[in-house]
């Protein structure tokens, strides 16, 4: 693998440049995203210099896609024709679904490699990137037999492993199932105690101590992204919040009651 392209130059992409970099990838990382970003992203070594999509996809070995979602898929309905004939495809969008159809519908079975690295931040930007966010993290996989034996396939999941992540293998339809529990319900949680304080209690942050700081953490990431996620899997996130929602009424059912045989207030979460 000589050539690398990064399409979408922000946090993720951003932090996958300096993952290669101090991982020892040797070769040539282009950039594609705005100047100004592009400009930023060289400042900070996560790129060498920024290309247009068409030159990038003819260059690259490999095109990471670190765009929101729906930019994900415009960016795949462009690519078949720009494509080299080796040139595998990855990306690293939210949900998996979507994507996959639309990876299917505009290239070929062993050209598109689905991912998701389960790592991010509330702030944005390649300023934000950085060569470790993946350590100790997992990276979810959609590897099938088309594109499993792809001589770059076997590049990427190395420098995955070289990166400190954990390599996750899974189907689409189970990692936007899974993902709905383990990522998105988390957020909308954090969204929806920060709305809830500041509308009804703000005196209430006048004596915050660290623990509403990290259950509110998320509330702070960019809606404008969190909002391609959601529309992307909404019987999933919806089946999530149900849960979710049930647990909170058996908690305040059981506040309601008086305290039978010590079970405590929290005996509806262990129902």
């Amino acid at each position: 693998m000589r050539t690398v392209a990064i399409v979408g130059v922000g946090l993720i992409g951003g932090s996958f440049g300096l993952a290669l970099r101090k991982a020892g990838f040797p070769g040539s990382i282009l950039g594609v995203s705005s100047t100004g970003t592009i400009e930023s992203a060289i400042r900070c070594g996560a790129v060498d210099r920024g290309a247009s999509l068409e030159e990038a996809a003819g260059a690259a070995d490999l095109v990471f896609l670190a765009q929101p979602i729906y930019g994900i898929i415009a960016t795949l309905e462009k690519l078949k024709p720009l494509l080299g004939k080796y040139t595998l495809v990855t990306d690293a969008g939210s949900t998996k679904q979507a994507i996959s159809e639309a990876a299917r519908a505009n290239l070929q079975a062993d050209q598109f490699l689905g991912g998701h690295p389960m790592a991010g931040g509330e702030k944005r930007g390649v300023e934000a990137g950085r060569a470790e966010l993946f350590a100790g993290r997992r990276w979810i996989l959609d590897v099938n037999s088309a594109n499993q034996d792809h001589p770059t396939t076997r590049v990427l999941r190395k420098w995955i492993a070289e990166f400190g992540a954990q390599e996750v293998v899974m189907d689409a339809a189970t990692h936007d199932r899974l993902v709905a529990w383990a990522s998105h319900l988390p957020q909308l949680a954090s969204t929806a105690l920060a709305s809830a304080i500041q509308d009804c209690m703000p005196a209430a942050q006048a004596v915050a101590g660290p623990g509403l700081m990290d259950m509110t953490r998320l509330a702070l990431s960019s809606w404008d992204l969190w909002n391609d996620i959601l529309e992307t899997n909404k019987p999933e996130v919806a089946a999530a919040l149900d849960g979710y929602i049930a647990k909170l009424q058996a908690l305040r059912a059981d506040m309601a009651r008086e305290f039978e045989n010590g079970s405590g207030f929290a005996a509806g979460l262990r129902k």
